[in-house]
This record gives C-alpha cells, structure tokens and sequence, in this order.
C-alpha cells in the first residue's frame, strides 16, 4: 500500500531475490518488477533508496567452492566481486543515475560519519540519483558490521527520515505460524505494537543464500516504526506484489510508525550505538530514572562492569544485574567511574580532579538516555 503522504521511502532487496541460484549470480527473475515498481514510485515524486544484499550470493559463482559455510576471508572476496556485478545490474535496469553506499555499523554509530550519510543521501536524492545501499562485507569485522541487512535498511530509513521502509521477502509477511510447517497459519496484516508475542511468531533464516529471517525483519521493523516509520514486509517472489502496492493495498504485514516517535538521539543511542558495558545502580537511583526523567549520578552507582570510555553506551541495570533500565551515552570510563561510583557530586573533584568548564557530573545525560521497556 502507497500511502499518499508517503514521499520517502527505503525499499530492502534480499540475496534470494538478487541471486536465487547461488551457482548462477545476479538474475533477473525477480527484479523486474522490482525495477519497475521503482521508475514508477519516482513517477510519482516519491523518492526512493534501494537497500541491496546479494554481493556474496552474486560473487559466489566466480569461485570453486562448493560448501554450504563459506570462510569469512574467501565471503569477503566473493563480496568484492559480486558487489561490482550487481551495481552494474541494477544501473542496467534504469535509464537514471545510481550510486553506490556501502557502510558498516562503525559508519552508523560513529555521531559524525552518521551525519555524513545523511547528507550524502540527500544530496543524492535531491539531484534524482537512486541511492544502492549494502553493508561493506569487504572490510566489515564483527566489531563494524551490522550483521544482517534487514536492520541495515531499518538504520538508513532512520538516517534518512524516511516515511516508509519496504521489506522485500521469500514469505508474505508475519504469520500467527510458521506457514511451511503449519497449513492453518494466517498472514497477520497489520500489526500496532512490536511486543514479545510477536517476537514470539518469528522464525530463523529460511533462505540458503541471506543471512536474516523472520526475527530480524521484526526487529527492522522495531526500530523504523520508533523513528515514525511504517514499515512492511512483502513477499518479493510474487509480481502482483507491486501492482497491488502501487494501487494501494496491502499484499503483506504493516507494522505502523509510531504517532510520537521517539528523538532522532535517542533513537540512535538505542537502536545504533552497542553497548560497551553495564553501570548497575541502586532503588532510589532507579525510580529516579524511571519516573522523574532524571539523569544518572555518581551518588546512585553500586557496580560497573566492562571496559569503555567516554562517549561509549552503556546498559544501565538494577542493583542485581538482571532486569535493564536503560541504555545511554557514559561521559566517563569505567575506569573513572570505579573511583567515583557512589559518590556525591561535591566530592567527585577530589578524585577526578577540576571538571572542565562547561562539563558536567552527571554520568549520562537524561538526553543522551533512553528508557528500555525490554532488552
């Protein structure tokens, strides 16, 4: 479904679409209707940006290797080739120019670089370029990457303040069960709140050429819908898919952006940055968070755990360890924070030394902090 105020949309194409023989490389029997549903959406002034996997799955032919787990290095290589056949596909597709974004996590997380996607996305929809973002699987570590490209997709629709993400599938949408075991399972076609019971209806990978599934294509969907935006999952295989999208139905699962969604900050320390350590705090400390908005103090720390500096995000836990408060942004180090936890703001100076002018005591910023209603 197009709904009239869309005017930004991130459309997701998995590796079983790109590549659906792993032994024949890029294919176009998926992606004509895919290219096509495209030109249409720009015809209709709705900007697109394309979210592309498959440059394993179309590099992988190039290599004699026949086994179902691929070494990292050699998938890297497979990456680097397929990356450049599969950005000549889709330019071959269009009659309009197309660039290449790959990012990592580091890309995301890092404050800066993730102002530089921003703007380097605008500016490339303002001069009617399609964007084709990828992981960089070339140099991407499991410190730097993002693992899956369905919640790639979900980052750069929060990048990009997208009205819509569109997750292309193998399946229809969300099921009350999984419908390759279960005949009776019904397609669920909208869902309002991201809890554990839908949580509960998805699966693992069904695909033996992609990484994600079922899960990670509701934890896409919890992050965009955060940020305000409506997010569906399609099946991709099907051509009517995008006849029916484009008159403005709705072949698959909603699930809706939030009315209030959350700050653009918060967002990001939440769903982007990971967490170097866990900061545990006392009752009065916790009910201070949680119901007076208030921002963590030295005076409420009972234990840090980890290693990380100023500027990492950190879990922030009861006095036990076992349920999670929050999640925010530490203007200390662990290091420093194990001298000073526990204490008053007026003693810290004795330890610390002089804060320096216009800093604070405060150990995260109840800006910089954002509740957790599950981990």
């Amino acid at each position: 479904m197009l709904n009239p105020s869309w005017r930004r949309i991130v459309l997701k194409v998995g590796s079983a679409l790109i590549a659906p023989d792993p032994q024949a490389g890029c294919s176009e029997k998926y992606l004509g209707p895919i290219a096509d549903f495209i030109r249409q959406c720009r015809d209709r002034d709705i900007e697109v940006i394309l979210v592309s996997s498959g440059s394993v799955a179309a590099g992988r032919h190039h290599f004699n290797f026949n086994h179902h787990r691929v070494p990292i290095a050699l998938k890297r290589a497979m990456a680097a080739v397929g990356q450049n056949q599969m950005m000549n596909f889709w330019s071959n597709c269009f009659d309009f120019p197309c660039a290449q974004v790959l990012l990592t996590h580091g890309d995301l997380s890092d404050r800066v670089r993730h102002v530089n996607v921003r703007n380097t996305l605008r500016r490339l929809l303002d001069h009617q370029v399609l964007p084709i973002v990828n992981e960089n699987d070339t140099i991407a570590t499991e410190e730097i990457k993002v693992g899956d490209n369905d919640n790639l997709a979900a980052m750069v629709a929060t990048v990009a303040n997208a009205d819509a993400l569109i997750i292309c599938s193998d399946i229809t949408g969300l099921f009350t069960a999984d419908p390759n075991k279960d005949p009776s399972a019904q397609l669920i076609p909208e869902v309002r709140t991201i809890d554990e019971r839908i949580y509960s209806l998805a699966g693992g990978a069904s695909s033996s050429v992609g990484t994600g599934g079922m899960r990670t294509k509701v934890q896409a969907a919890e992050k965009a819908t955060t940020h305000g935006v409506d997010t569906l999952i399609v099946d991709g295989h099907q051509q009517d898919t995008f006849t029916r999208l484009l008159d403005g139905f709705n072949p698959g699962t909603i699930f809706h952006g939030h009315k209030d969604p959350m700050s653009g900050k918060k967002h990001w320390v939440r769903h982007t940055l990971r967490a170097k350590g866990e900061i545990w705090v006392d009752d009065g400390c916790m009910k201070a968070l949680r119901h007076q908005g208030a921002s963590l103090l030295c005076s409420g720390i009972v234990h840090v755990q980890g290693e990380f500096e100023p500027g990492d995000a950190v879990i922030v836990r009861c006095g036990s360890g076992k349920v999670s408060i929050a999640k925010g942004v530490s203007r200390y180090s662990a290091r420093e924070l194990f001298s000073i936890k526990g204490q008053q703001t007026s003693e810290i100076a004795e330890h610390l030394g002089d804060i320096l002018p216009g800093s604070t005591y405060e150990v995260i910023h109840r800006d910089e902090m954002t509740l957790l209603e599950r981990l």
